[in-house]
C-alpha cells in the first residue's frame, strides 16, 4: 500500500488559473452570497427551501412545523463548508463573522446528549435512530461533521468542531456490536468519511474505529435494513420505493468486502468507496483495498461516461449494468462525479498510483463544471449527453432532464457541492508526503509549502486547455523531489528543466519524478495534447458508429447556437483534421474551439408527413464544437456530444 499523501494547507495555494480562477472568485463573489439568500427563502421563483428557519424552530426561536426534505440541514452545511475553503483560499474572510453566527444557531439547535439534526428535533423525536434506511440521519451528521473540520483548518476556531465532537460522540455510543448499541449503519454513505477526517484532526480512535463498524457491518446478514423495513412496516419518507426496493440500491446486498460492481445509487456507491479508501490506509487493510478497487474500476471501465458522469439511470439515480449509457436520459448527478473525484483522489494515496486522477480530472473538467454556470447561479442536477430542449417535458421519461440549468432544487444537494468542490480546488492539485510535493493536475496556480525542513515555492502556468504546454518556476532552498503526474491522454511528455532536456525518472506509477538543487528552477512541460476522436466500447449501443471528440482533459460538444437545430442529421468524417480556432467569446476560459468539416443527411419530400419514402439529400456543413462543460451558457438549445461518424 501506497503512503498516506497530506494535503497541503488551503492557504498556501492561490488559483491563478484562467478557467477555474473564474470559477474559484465566483464561489466568494456569487455563489456563497447567493446560496445564503436561498436557504433564506430570499430569492423570488424559486423554490423555498426553510432551510435556516428550520434551525430556528429546532433551537426554540420560532414556532412551526419544520418543513422541506428530511436531509435538507446538509445544504447549510455543506454551504459552511464551502465558506471555510473560500476563507482558507484568502478569499472569503468577509463572511466569517456571517459563518460564526450561523454556527451559533446550530449549536443552539443541538440537544444536550449531542443529537443534532432539525427534522427528528421537530418533527419526530421520538423516532430518532428507528428509520436508517431513509431518514438521512447519519447521512446528515456526515457533511456536518466536514464542515466542522473545515472551519477548524481554516480558522483555528474549535467552536463548531466541539458541536461535530459533541455529535459523533453521541454516534459512536449509539452505534456498534456492544450490548444496548444499535447493529445498523446509515441509508445513505457519508458519516463514515466524515469520521475519518475528525480522527485525522482530533487523534480520537473512536471516531475511526466507528467508521470501520458502518462499512464492515453493510451487507451483513441478518440484513439489518430488511428487518427494519418489516418491523416498521414498509417504507415511511419515500414509499412509492417499496415496490422496487433492493439492498443493491444502498449497496448492502453483501459485506462490502465481496462486493464486485457498482451497483445501486450512484452517489452512495463512491461515498462508501471514498470511505473504504480511508479505512484501507488507516489500518493497511489490503482486503478492503483491493474491493475498493474492484468496485471502482467497474465503475469507471464499464458504467461511466466519457464526461466522468456516473448513474445512467433516471430511475432512482443509479449505476445499471455494464455498457448501458444511453445519452439523452442518463442522469449522471453533478454529485456523483464529485463523489467520484473524491474516490480517485484517496485511491491515488492509498495504492501511490497517479492513474486514478485521469478519472478526478475527467469528472471534474466535464460533469463538475457542468453542474454550474459561468455566473455561478444557476445549477444542472441531471448532466446528459443530448439534449433536444422540446423533448424535455413534465410527465414523460425525459422529465427529469432540464435544458436550461436552475436556480435551484426541492432537492438542492448538487449547487453547494460543487460550490464547496471549486472552493477546496486546490486539495486536488497538489499533495506532499515526508519526500516529496506532488503535482496532480495542471491548473495554473502558486503553492508554498515546507517538506522536511525543505521550503518549496512553486509557480504553475499552465496553457493545457491551449497549447499542451504546462511551466513551472520552483524555488527551493534545499534539494528537493517534485513528482509530477504523467496524464493518460498525453501522447508524449517533453520535460525541460533549466532549458536542458531532462528525461527524469517516469515511474510505473504515472509520474515524473525529479530532483531540484538549491535555488531556483524553471520546468517546461509539453503533453503534446492535440484534439482526437474517441470512440466508445462496442457493447455501448448508443454509442455505436458515432465518436467523440475531446482535447486532453476536455470532452467537447455541438451546441445549436454555432451549428443549428436537428443536430442529429450530422455526420463527421473521423479521418479529417480538426482546427483550434477561437475561443467563444461568452465562454471561460479562453479555450479554443473546434471547427471541422461535415456534413447533414435530411429525408426530402415528407413536407407535413411523418413516413413516406427514403430520398436521402446530403450537405455539406463546417461544425464549430465548444467545452461541454460550459454548454447552456448561451441560451437554450439542442446540445450532442456523440456525433454519428461516415462509413
Amino acid at each position: 500500500m501506497g503512503q498516506h499523501l497530506q494535503q497541503v494547507n488551503l492557504k498556501n495555494i492561490k488559483i491563478t488559473d484562467k478557467l477555474f480562477g473564474q470559477y474559484v472568485k465566483k464561489v466568494s463573489e456569487k455563489i456563497i452570497p447567493h446560496q445564503w439568500n436561498i436557504l433564506n427563502d430570499q430569492i423570488e421563483d424559486t423554490e423555498p427551501s426553510y432551510c435556516i428557519r428550520n434551525f430556528r424552530i429546532a433551537a426554540g426561536e420560532l414556532e412551526g412545523e419544520r418543513l422541506g426534505v428530511v436531509f435538507l440541514d446538509t445544504d447549510l452545511y455543506k454551504w459552511l463548508e464551502a465558506v471555510a475553503f473560500s476563507i482558507a483560499g484568502g478569499y472569503g474572510k468577509e463572511y466569517e463573522s456571517l459563518a460564526d453566527e450561523t454556527i451559533n444557531l446550530v449549536g443552539r439547535a443541538q440537544e444536550e446528549d449531542g443529537y443534532l439534526n432539525t427534522y427528528f428535533t421537530v418533527n419526530a423525536p421520538e423516532k430518532k435512530w428507528t428509520n436508517l434506511v431513509e431518514g438521512h440521519e447519519l447521512y446528515t451528521a456526515g457533511h456536518m461533521i466536514e464542515a466542522a473540520v473545515a472551519y477548524y483548518n481554516a480558522t483555528g476556531k474549535d467552536a463548531f468542531l466541539n458541536i461535530a465532537r459533541k455529535n459523533a460522540d453521541l454516534i459512536s455510543r449509539v452505534f456498534g456490536r456492544g450490548e444496548g448499541q444499535i447493529k445498523g449503519y446509515p441509508g445513505h454513505q457519508e458519516i463514515e468519511l466524515a469520521l475519518v477526517k475528525l480522527y485525522r484532526v482530533t487523534g480520537q480512535k473512536s471516531y475511526l474505529e466507528t467508521a470501520k463498524y458502518f462499512i464492515e457491518e453493510r451487507g451483513q446478514e441478518p440484513n439489518y435494513f430488511k428487518q427494519e423495513i418489516e418491523s416498521r412496516g414498509g417504507m415511511e419518507f419515500f414509499p412509492d420505493q417499496l415496490a422496487n426496493l433492493d439492498m443493491e440500491y444502498a449497496q448492502a446486498h453483501k459485506p462490502v468486502k465481496e462486493q464486485d460492481t457498482a451497483e445501486g445509487h450512484a452517489v452512495r456507491v463512491v461515498y462508501m468507496l471514498s470511505a473504504m479508501a480511508d479505512l484501507a490506509e488507516e489500518y493497511e487493510d489490503k482486503e478492503m483495498l483491493e474491493a475498493c478497487k474492484r468496485i471502482w474500476n467497474n465503475a469507471v471501465n464499464c458504467r461511466m461516461y466519457i464526461t466522468g458522469g456516473i448513474g445512467s439511470s433516471g430511475f432512482r439515480e443509479r449505476f445499471t449494468t455494464d455498457y448501458d449509457l444511453p445519452n439523452n436520459t442518463n442522469y449522471s448527478e453533478t454529485c456523483a462525479s464529485v463523489g467520484l473525484m473524491m474516490t480517485g483522489q484517496r485511491l491515488a494515496s492509498a495504492t501511490g498510483d497517479a492513474g486514478y486522477y485521469d478519472i478526478v480530472e475527467r469528472a471534474l473538467y466535464n460533469t463538475v463544471l457542468a453542474g454550474i454556470n459561468i455566473e455561478g447561479d444557476r445549477y444542472f442536477y441531471v448532466n446528459p449527453l443530448e439534449v433536444v430542449p422540446r423533448l424535455c417535458t413534465s410527465h414523460t421519461y425525459m422529465d427529469h432532464v432540464k435544458a436550461v440549468r436552475q436556480k435551484w432544487f426541492g432537492v438542492a444537494c448538487c449547487p453547494p457541492n460543487v460550490a464547496r468542490t471549486l472552493a477546496s480546488l486546490g486539495q486536488y492539485i497538489y499533495a506532499q508526503d515526508e519526500k516529496a510535493l506532488y503535482i496532480h493536475m495542471f491548473i495554473s496556480s502558486t503553492v508554498n509549502t515546507v517538506i522536511k525542513g525543505r521550503k518549496l515555492e512553486l509557480e504553475m502556468d499552465s496553457s493545457l486547455l491551449q497549447d499542451g504546454t504546462v511551466t513551472i518556476t520552483a524555488q527551493v532552498n534545499r534539494a528537493a523531489e517534485l513528482k509530477i503526474r504523467i496524464p493518460g491522454y498525453a501522447s508524449d511528455t517533453t520535460c525541460l528543466v533549466n532549458g536542458e532536456l531532462v528525461a527524469g525518472e517516469k515511474t510505473s506509477d504515472n509520474y515524473l519524478k525529479l530532483w531540484l538543487s538549491e535555488g531556483g528552477h524553471e520546468i517546461k512541460l509539453d503533453f503534446h495534447v492535440k484534439p482526437r476522436w474517441v470512440a466508445a466500447n462496442d457493447e455501448v449501443r448508443a454509442d455505436a458508429g458515432k465518436a467523440a471528440l475531446v482535447k486532453g482533459p476536455l470532452v467537447y460538444c455541438l451546441e445549436e447556437a454555432d451549428n443549428g437545430d436537428l443536430l442529429s442529421q450530422v455526420y463527421v468524417d473521423a479521418n479529417v483534421a480538426v482546427k483550434e480556432d477561437e475561443p467563444v467569446e461568452a465562454l471561460a476560459g479562453e479555450i479554443p474551439s473546434l471547427t471541422y468539416p461535415g456534413i447533414r443527411v435530411s429525408n426530402t419530400g415528407l413536407d407535413e408527413k411523418l413516413y413516406g419514402e427514403l430520398r436521402r439529400e446530403t450537405r455539406p456543413v463546417m461544425l464549430k464544437a465548444v467545452p461541454y462543460c460550459q454548454w447552456n451558457n448561451r441560451g437554450e438549445g439542442e446540445m450532442l456530444v456523440w456525433q454519428k461518424v461516415r462509413a
